[in-house]
């Protein structure tokens, strides 16, 4: 327990620090689940355009209110609608520019060397499959990952019967490690962080119906000056980009490249 609390503890004193200050062209503020497939695309986007890209990966929730009381990020991509909407409705975002860009699925995995077999359905014993152990997810409170599971699991009707088991991590990327080291045997990750890590196996996908649509919309920030931001939003739309996004598992929404701004002006 001491080693699951000071890796929280680390992780959202990190998260709560302000954006670290860069000279890049373009800044993408991006739910750490984006991880892999941006770090891609950033580096064949640099290749190509010769423009620099830095990326800031956490909790949609953190980005969101960084975004909120700084000019630190261009492009926001989060991992839901609920975020994009907190910005939207302040204004804090360039409306014509947001795209559904991404989709996802919701999946329960184990480390690689825990035995389990488990068919999810309604009232199925989650709470026994631990073991006694716990269950790793992004924060319901605050982390989309982590809404979406609870919503699942309450839809299921296990809820009830594994919230004293769960152990909340500041984001989806995190849950994910905690299971990989071992330190906790089952948890709650998106498919495509699943993909990305050898150190555990999926034992379960949820029922879609028992979860909203796991949607990752695109915007730019409506106190971006840079001329990249635009050019970098298209490619995200781009067909270049879509074997990136495909790659990692996502499932690409957007057909269609962003709007540009017609105020923008160069950094």
């Amino acid at each position: 327990m001491t080693r699951f609390l000071s890796a929280c503890a680390a992780v959202l004193f990190l998260a709560l620090l302000p954006a670290p200050a860069t000279a890049a062209d373009v800044t993408v503020f991006a739910a750490a689940s984006l991880a892999d497939a941006l770090k891609e695309i950033a580096a064949n986007y640099e290749k190509a355009s010769g423009k620099e890209v830095a990326v800031s990966l956490a909790a949609s929730s953190s980005l969101a209110r960084q975004i909120e009381g700084s000019a630190g990020a261009d492009i926001f991509i989060s991992a839901d609608q609920d975020w994009m909407d907190y910005l939207d409705k302040k204004g804090l975002i360039e409306h014509a520019t947001r795209e559904n860009l991404l989709g996802n699925r919701l999946v329960l995995v184990a480390g690689k060397e825990v035995n389990a077999n488990i068919a999810i359905a309604p009232h199925f014993d989650l709470a026994g499959a631990l073991k006694g152990g716990r269950l790793a997810m992004a924060d319901p409170a605050t982390v989309p990952a982590g809404r979406y599971g609870k919503d699942a699991l309450t839809a299921l009707g296990v809820w009830g019967a594994v919230e004293s088991h769960v152990v909340n991590a500041e984001n989806v990327r995190v849950a994910l490690a905690y299971v990989a080291r071992g330190e906790a045997p089952l948890g709650i990750v998106y498919e495509t962080d699943a993909a990305a890590e050898t150190g555990v196996r999926i034992v379960g996908y949820f029922p879609q119906d028992s979860y909203p649509p796991i949607i990752y919309p695109a915007a730019v920030t409506a106190h971006s000056h840079s001329a990249a931001a635009p050019k970098l939003m298209e490619f995200l739309h781009s067909a270049a980009a879509r074997p990136y996004f495909e790659k990692q598992g996502f499932t690409v929404l957007a057909q269609a490249p962003a709007r540009p701004l017609a105020a923008a002006g160069e950094r």
